[in-house]
């Protein structure tokens, strides 16, 4: 089928997403020279900022898959490398998925990849996910062999979710939006990157972490399934995971139970924070600190 490029729609009601369910060859031979220089522009700038800001698996396995500035990297060489490591591959979309066709595509080791990239005067900011966004920022965890299990079993219960109700998708989005996209881990280092919607994105990489506005709060699988999140602006929380395998451990359960329970209680706004919650805080010496640390 040949690629069309589909972003979403501004009506008199506002933006409006538009969602597709077909899979495209990518269409490389397309790109054109101004399409590969917004490619180098944007992989020279966030590789400059994610210096001491990402963590290392981040960055460790970009360079491993080959994933380069000097063009728009083409989706069967990575392929080639992912399927060998931790069985994945990438597929390429014209856009926005339907949730249970994203969830069936996640839980088939299948990665959705826009194969449009963004034009020149879309550097800082696009509504929609683009190929820098799926394949800058997604991609390289893959590698990851725990990471990697771990977006496969979210896959399984989103196909799961699907028949639990709004209640129980809102929740699982809840889920993905504060791990897989806007996720930060506690490194020897100190916090580190590596949700996709903060390592492709220059302000908020540098937001998350240096900003005083934004909460940092400990991993807590109920907290982050109640809270609530805006789309339009730099996040008002992170939650911090402790490790892949922290992450991966907490998808283990059947959340069915978890669905119910959560069903009745009210969500949480997004820059609230508890008494009980783990929150991390700038020490003397400028590093990060969670309560208890000594």
């Amino acid at each position: 089928m040949e690629a069309r490029r589909v972003e979403h729609q501004m009506t008199e009601k506002g933006y409006v997403p538009v969602y597709t369910t077909a899979v495209v060859e990518q269409p490389w031979g397309a790109y054109t020279a101004t399409d590969h220089r917004v490619w180098e522009s944007l992989f020279l700038r966030q590789r400059e900022i994610l210096k001491g800001r990402a963590c290392r698996e981040f960055i460790d396995a970009q360079d491993a898959m080959g994933m380069g500035a000097n063009q728009i990297p083409k989706f069967d060489e990575l392929n080639a490398v992912l399927r060998e490591t931790t069985g994945w591959e990438l597929i390429g979309v014209e856009g926005l998925l339907p949730e249970l066709t994203f969830f069936e595509h996640l839980a088939a080791r299948r990665f959705p990849v826009t194969w449009w990239i963004r034009r020149p005067d879309q550097l800082d900011y696009i509504a929609e996910p683009d190929l820098f966004h799926d394949l800058f920022g997604h991609v390289p965890l893959l590698m990851n062999p725990v990471f990697a299990d771990y977006m496969a079993a979210y896959g399984r219960g989103g196909v799961k979710a699907h028949g639990c109700g709004p209640e129980a998708l809102a929740a699982l989005t809840r889920l993905y939006w504060y791990t897989v996209e806007f996720g930060l881990i506690d490194t020897p280092e100190g916090l580190r990157i590596y949700g996709a919607g903060i390592v492709s994105s220059k302000g908020e990489s540098i937001h998350c972490l240096e900003s005083a506005a934004p909460n940092r709060i400990g991993f807590d699988l109920e907290r982050i399934m109640r809270t609530r999140y805006r789309i339009d602006t730099f996040q008002k929380s992170y939650f911090v995971i402790d490790s892949f395998d922290q992450l991966f451990e907490a998808t283990r359960p059947d959340f069915r139970p978890l669905y119910a329970r959560l069903a009745g209680q009210a969500t949480i706004p997004a820059g609230e924070v508890w008494a009980s919650d783990r929150v991390f805080q700038r020490g003397s010496g400028e590093g990060w600190l969670a309560d208890g640390d000594v």
